[in-house]
């Protein structure tokens, strides 16, 4: 919408087929008009951990700030916003096992003070008048009205509960669990898996053949096995693989290797339908 607006342009950072961001054109991409810096800390479809802090640090070099979607790396890994220097982080509640419609942005506290409150409402002010308003400080500036404070009461819980079980844990688990299903799905003739990067999450992409994504899927669903289709709300990169979609099978910390081999055999049995 902003680009519209203000006459933004997009710049994208170009990835090899193995799903992996190239960082030497990346840099290639600032000049002296970048404004910031956005990406995926890791990606919903191919599963990539992308090298937000190396791309941090490039940025930074440029003088641009940082904004990195979390969403898929908060569940699945430990996460230090400081560590990453990262400028702005957001993440979505029910990703983390926590109630829908809530989640968090982080943002360093200079870039919070620039910026103006997104809407107005109670406590976000202080002082009104018709000739002037002055905000509040931080954080009230951008908490206007009354908070969604059930919301933020069971995501804090969400997230004491997988800190509890230990992030390093859950990325352990995950990772074998990643490693196991890459091995049995690729024993499946004609798989074709999308996303091979050396630093890859817990999401598995793929077609079978010559069968529809939305096909699989819905006769998977028959027998017992959730899987998304679709484009995942990454158009863009099914035009860069030249598909319309994929299958994509994604683990948590609740999942076992049984269930894996669950889905290999159903995508075994579905195969042969065709």
């Amino acid at each position: 919408l902003q680009a519209a607006r203000k006459g933004i342009v997009l710049k994208v950072i170009p990835m090899n087929d193995r799903g992996e961001l190239l960082l030497d054109e990346y840099e290639k991409l600032f000049s002296e008009r970048t404004k910031l810096v956005s990406f995926a800390h890791v990606s919903n479809v191919l599963g990539t951990v992308n090298p937000a802090k190396e791309m941090v640090a490039t940025a930074h070099a440029h003088g641009v700030p940082v904004l990195i979607d979390g969403a898929q790396s908060v569940p699945h890994m430990k996460v230090d916003v400081q560590d990453l220097d990262a400028d702005f982080f957001a993440f979505s509640g029910h990703k983390v096992y926590g109630p829908t419609g809530v989640g968090v942005l982080y943002g360093k506290e200079e870039w919070l003070d620039k910026l103006p409150p997104y809407q107005g409402g109670g406590e976000m002010i202080q002082s009104v008048s018709f000739e002037k308003t002055t905000f509040n400080e931080l954080p009230f500036k951008f908490e206007a009205g009354t908070p969604d404070y059930i919301g933020t009461t069971a995501l804090a819980k969400a997230l004491d509960y997988v800190s509890a079980i230990g992030m390093e844990n859950i990325a352990a688990h995950e990772h074998e669990l990643t490693r196991y299903a890459m091995q049995r799905l690729k024993e499946i003739d004609g798989m074709r898996i999308f996303g091979e990067a050396g630093n890859k999450s817990g999401v598995i992409s793929f077609l079978v053949g010559n069968i529809h994504h939305l096909d699989m899927g819905t006769l998977l669903d028959r027998l017992g096995i959730a899987v998304r289709t679709g484009h995942h709300c990454a158009q863009p990169l099914m035009i860069r693989m030249g598909i319309e979609g994929t299958v994509r099978a994604s683990f948590g910390l609740y999942n076992t290797k049984e269930e894996i081999d669950v889905l290999a055999a159903g995508i075994e049995r579905v195969s042969r339908m065709f």
